[in-house]
C-alpha cells in the first residue's frame, strides 16, 4: 500500500515530535558531567578496537564504529544500553559493565571531540526509505538532537549491521525497534548508501596507536588534552 503525501508528512511530524520529545526528557536527566581528560586515560582498550581505522568486529564481521564527531550523550546512551543489556554485544557489555556513570560520561566526553555541526545543505535527495530517518537523524546525517547519532560517513556496513539488529531485537530502542521492523532488506541498504557515502561533514575514526606502555602522540594536543 503507497502512502499519499499527507501520510507521510504526518509520520515525519509525529517521528519529529517524539524524536524532539525523548531527547529532551534524556538530555534533562541528571547526567554526570563528562571529563575528557579522565576519559583518555582510561580508554586505552576501547582504542583496541576504536583507535583503528578499518577495524572490523570479528564475527559476525562488520565495521567498528566511528566515534569522533558523535555528541557525547549519545554515546553515553549507547554506553549505558550496552552495560544494561538493551544492546546485544558480549564484548561492549563485559567493557561497559565495570564502567560507572562518570566512567561512561568521561569516555564518551574524550571520543566525542567535537560533534558535527549541520551545513543544512544535504548531498541528493534521500531515498525513500529514508523519509523517516531525516526526522532524527537529519538530512545530511548530523543528529538533530544531541541523543539521537549523527550517521554521515559512518561505515555503510555497520548502519546495516545496527539497523537489522533494531529489526530483530538486539536492541531495544522503542522507536527504532518499530521504525525498522517495517524494512526491507534493500530499504536498509539504501538508508545505509546514503549516509555512510554521501554526505558530509563525517564523522571519523580515533587514531591514537598508542597503549598505556607507550608514548601519546602529540597531534591530541590540538584538541586540548
Amino acid at each position: 500500500m503507497k502512502m499519499t503525501v499527507s501520510g507521510v508528512r504526518s509520520g515525519l511530524t509525529m517521528v519529529a515530535l517524539a524524536c524532539v520529545s525523548f531527547a529532551s526528557m534524556t538530555v534533562s536527566a541528571q547526567a554526570p558531567q563528562g571529563d575528557a581528560k579522565h576519559g583518555k586515560a582510561i580508554s586505552y582498550t576501547c582504542l583496541g578496537c576504536h583507535g583503528i581505522e578499518g577495524y572490523k568486529n570479528a564475527y559476525p564481521m562488520y565495521s567498528v564504529p566511528k566515534l569522533e564527531g558523535q555528541h557525547p550523550e549519545y554515546l553515553t546512551a549507547a554506553l549505558q544500553g550496552y552495560r544494561s543489556g538493551d544492546r546485544a554485544h558480549l564484548t561492549m557489555h563485559s567493557q561497559a559493565s565495570t564502567l560507572s556513570d562518570q566512567d561512561i560520561a568521561d569516555i564518551a566526553a574524550y571520543f566525542a571531540g567535537k560533534p558535527l555541526v549541520s551545513q543544512g545543505k544535504p548531498t541528493g535527495t534521500p531515498p525513500q526509505a529514508a523519509t523517516l530517518c531525516v526526522s532524527c537523524h537529519g538530512q545530511d546525517g548530523v543528529a538533530i538532537a544531541p541523543m539521537y547519532p549523527s550517521l554521515a560517513g559512518q561505515h555503510e556496513d555497520y548502519i546495516v549491521r545496527a539497523l537489522d539488529e533494531y529489526r530483530k531485537g538486539g536492541r531495544k530502542n522503542p522507536i527504532m525497534k518499530g521504525f525498522a521492523a517495517t524494512l526491507k532488506d534493500e530499504d536498509i541498504q539504501a538508508i545505509a548508501q546514503y549516509f555512510s557515502h554521501e554526505q558530509t561533514p563525517t564523522l571519523s575514526t580515533e587514531s591514537r596507536p598508542y597503549t598505556r606502555l607507550t608514548a601519546e602522540p602529540e597531534h591530541d594536543t590540538e584538541r586540548g588534552q
